[in-house]
């Protein structure tokens, strides 16, 4: 049973664990920018004579791995802008990220890229710690230069991260410290319970319930249409210039049955159960909406419905894949036929896809004139991630036969290659910005920003390479609880299904993992020779084994 300190404005866990450590610095953190400095000292002093509160150690792998890849990132970056800068990389991200090794070294060199990126964008205010999505300033953002499009990926994946503080600032921050968590679509209270799953911070989401409800509601008034559905702008889903446009959208409408879940599920922590049953009745009409509504049935697809004729639109675009994301298809009923388009080359698949909108479609474009973030034909990292996480659930919730392992394996190899830049000197680095040409990997955005006035960079465009280290997506927490399997869950069972297909890869290892107050260690070690823990997939919680099979496959085991 964890405890409650968090009544006192503080929060900890299991006596002796990791997490409880981690609480004390964070309580000293909070001390210090309140001023009481002689009680920071105090608290350092507990740390530094306790072994009880050290913090722990992987349990397989080292750091000196982490530590390189830093060396070189930081080698090759030319560091224009920085929160936690690149002298503090290293240190940060060893306090605070899990460890991943494996034999194909763009998903490693990835992995601990995004991680290197992220930390960049973790930004302390005077109300507390913000995550952004540029790393300049600039003119459409809100308080702190934060905005609301992209941060429900921002608890997605920093979820992951071993100090809470970071996120417990930033949930606060959206409802109650000058957020604007409507200004773009946002599925806020889904991102909150979803990190909860794995950091429990359950007094903070009862403490934030009536603040996820007043949102909800808000939302309700300005975007509910009277035939139950919400409708939003294309550009309000941060999806401007789409073919399919504006109107009842797949993506909003999967935001409010995903918020609505969680905020049922919040309230009955909370001991709400009037407020339980309420938002689980708004899913269930919400959710019976988005299938009689917005699937074609011509087409096998989610689309947009035209708020005027109630049309749906003559596009497949990669949105439509997002119902997935919250679980809301039923199964067995044949909507997992959406999915034949995602490998398809006339639909959305590429050498660098997945596209934003079908090939096939006669308004398919990337261009190069016009807007320079279009969503009528490029890749975009933020849809990928959401396909990617959707595809996730498919292949672990539903039974059908249209979409396998192996095609989550090559849509995630794309996307981890995409991660990348020719730099002049003739060598890749890499990198993460906007929006990429499917067919050849380059950023459009950039290539388009870098000369748009007087053959340079626009300050009223957001200046130098506003688009480099952007944080508009997922890609560690796709590792985590997609190829490698870790499954956040609301009880004590660890499930883990790894979603590489066996045939792929001989090993890999995930350690460090603070889930639920324990580090997990996950090892696929195909021969049993890597490791020293057998052969097979190996499940360790705080060092000790609690969980193996000689497949790659699904396990659950309590812990």
């Amino acid at each position: 049973m964890r405890c409650d300190c968090s009544k006192v404005g503080f929060s900890c866990s299991r006596p002796g664990d990791r997490q409880e450590a981690l609480s004390y610095v964070e309580q000293a953190s909070r001390l210090f920018r309140l001023g009481a400095r002689s009680a920071l000292l105090f608290l350092v002093a507990v740390l530094l004579q306790s072994n009880q509160y050290l913090p722990a150690e992987p349990a397989v792998l080292n750091h000196s791995k982490l530590k390189s890849y830093v060396e070189q990132f930081n080698a090759t970056d030319k560091e224009l802008y920085a929160n936690i800068p690149n002298t503090a990389a290293y240190a940060f991200l060893k306090e605070n990220i899990p460890l991943f090794e494996c034999p194909e070294k763009d998903f490693e060199r990835t992995y601990y890229f995004r991680w290197w990126t992220y930390r960049k964008h973790v930004k302390e205010t005077l109300a507390g710690y913000v995550v952004t999505e540029f790393l300049p300033e600039v003119s459409w953002s809100s308080k702190h230069n934060t905005i609301s499009c992209p941060a429900g990926h921002h608890f997605y994946e920093g979820r992951w991260l071993h100090s809470p503080e970071y996120l417990d600032d930033y949930a606060t921050f959206w409802l109650r410290k000058g957020g604007e968590p409507r200004q773009y679509s946002f599925w806020i209270a889904d991102a909150y319970y979803a990190r909860h799953l794995v950091a429990p911070s359950e007094t903070l989401l009862v403490d934030l319930l009536d603040d996820l409800i007043a949102n909800y509601q808000e939302w309700e008034k300005s975007k509910l249409g009277e035939d139950g559905l919400f409708y939003q702008v294309d550009d309000r889903d941060g999806m401007e210039m789409s073919i399919g446009g504006s109107g009842y959208r797949p993506t909003i409408n999967s935001y409010m049955y995903g918020d609505a879940v969680a905020i049922a599920e919040v309230a009955h922590l909370a001991g709400r159960e009037e407020i339980t049953r309420e938002y689980e009745a708004k899913a269930e009409r919400l959710q019976a909406l988005v299938l009689a509504k917005l699937w074609d049935k011509e087409a096998n697809f989610f689309k947009v419905m035209n708020r005027e004729t109630m049309d749906l639109a003559g596009v497949r675009e990669q949105h439509g894949y997002t119902p997935w994301y919250f679980n809301l298809p039923e199964a067995g009923k044949g909507y997992e036929a959406a999915w034949k388009q995602l490998m398809d080359p006339d639909g959305f698949y590429a050498p660098y896809g997945p596209t934003t909108a079908e090939r096939r479609h006669p308004e398919f474009s990337v261009s190069y004139q016009g807007h320079e973030c279009q969503w009528n034909g490029p890749s975009w990292p933020l849809a990928t991630s959401v396909t990617l996480t959707a595809l996730a659930n498919v292949l672990n919730n539903y039974e059908q036969s249209v979409i396998t392992k192996d095609d989550y394996f090559e849509t995630l190899r794309i996307y981890t290659r995409s991660h990348r830049r020719m730099h002049k000197s003739g060598k890749w680095i890499p990198w993460i910005d906007e929006n990429l040409n499917p067919f050849t990997g380059d950023w459009i955005s950039r290539t388009r920003l870098k000369s748009w006035k007087d053959g340079t960079w626009d300050a009223g465009k957001g200046g130098v390479e506003r688009g480099k280290d952007y944080n508009h997506s997922t890609y560690n927490d796709l590792i985590i609880t997609g190829l490698v399997g870790l499954r956040p869950r609301a009880d004590d069972v660890v499930e883990v299904n790894p979603l590489l297909p066996s045939k792929q890869w001989d090993y890999f290892c995930l350690d460090n993992v603070l889930y639920q107050g324990r580090i997990l260690t996950i090892i696929w070690d195909k021969r049993g020779e890597r490791y020293g823990l057998g052969k097979g997939l190996t499940i360790l919680a705080d060092g000790e084994k609690i969980g193996h099979s000689e497949e790659l496959g699904r396990i659950l085991v309590s812990f």
